[in-house]
């Protein structure tokens, strides 16, 4: 995958990265429909795809309260997420006549692009400080937009750039992926839920189990007993808890879903649904960053 990968491994952690790394400031490349050729058969997608399907495998099936390794860059991320929460309680939403949008999402955005990069600074080893530029700017785009104030899908897919990168550069390794997902990943999501309920942000553009059956998912006990070990249960308290109405009508897709026979079929399908509404639509991949890590350049066999 990325040229520091293909290194040998280092000898210690105070191993430079390799000299032929020349980080940039990741930029837009998907200007017009035409371009999005470019994102799918750029190393940024071959990378970003893989990225996140290797992770689907590493976690399928498996309960979040199960027992993983947990490194100290792990550690440190949540650290960071922490602190990005710690800010949303320092800093409560405004009076404003309208009840979406609340303009202090503006003042929590302002501190975090201030801070960004003293943020992964904390994360990343002084002898890769090179990269902490690049690698800032998938954190500034993972949280929603400061204008519309509105999160949607692109900003998520920056937060696994994000970490994407992270794992490019070494900081993450093999080793961590269950971590990645269920503890970074995961506190990630909460910190999300909390701005989007906070400051009312508006959304953007959303192995088999022996007794959870998909059809079970719209069936409000059956989520509420199990959302605590289960990422995707969560993920449906939480549009149960911001939606009224049935759930077949605020929620048509999911609904749907509900009535497919296996849970692999579920993470097929979901995978093959992430790739076309959210990968393949412009709107979404428009405002994707591309640098060094994520390359705009054609897949090259390695």
């Amino acid at each position: 995958m990325a040229e520091a990968e293909r290194q040998p491994p280092p000898e210690s952690s105070e191993e430079t990265p390799p000299a032929t790394q020349n980080f940039i400031i990741p930029k837009k490349e998907i200007h017009t429909v035409p371009d999005m050729g470019k994102w799918k058969r750029s190393q940024a997608y071959a990378d970003y795809i893989g990225f996140i399907l290797t992770l689907n495998e590493g976690v399928k099936g498996k309960k979040l309260s199960l027992e993983y390794t947990v490194s100290e860059a792990i550690e440190k991320l949540v650290v960071l997420l922490n602190t990005l929460d710690r800010w949303i309680d320092e800093t409560p939403p405004v009076d404003q006549p309208s009840r979406f949008g609340n303009k202090a999402f503006r003042t929590w955005y302002a501190k975090l692009h201030e801070e960004a990069e003293n943020l992964v600074a904390t994360v990343v080893p002084t002898h890769l400080a090179a990269a902490v530029p690049e690698v800032a700017v998938y954190l500034k785009e993972s949280v929603g937009n400061s204008t519309r104030i509105d999160y949607g899908t692109g900003h998520e897919a920056a937060f696994a750039a994000f970490l994407c990168c992270l794992c490019k550069i070494g900081v993450l390794q093999v080793d961590d992926q269950i971590a990645i997902v269920f503890k970074v990943f995961n506190r990630y999501l909460e910190v999300m839920r909390k701005l989007q309920k906070t400051y009312r942000m508006e959304p953007a553009g959303s192995q088999d189990h022996p007794f959870l059956e998909p059809r079970h998912f719209v069936d409000e006990k059956a989520v509420n007993e199990n959302h605590k070990d289960y990422m995707f249960l969560e993920c449906i308290l939480f549009i149960t808890e911001m939606k009224t109405g049935p759930f077949a009508e605020h929620s048509n897709q999911l609904w749907n879903i509900s009535a497919v026979p296996s849970w692999s079929k579920v993470n097929q399908g979901l995978i093959r649904m992430y790739k076309a509404e959210c990968l393949e639509k412009f709107p979404v991949i428009q405002h994707f960053k591309f640098g060094s890590l994520l390359p705009i350049h054609p897949v090259t066999s390695s």
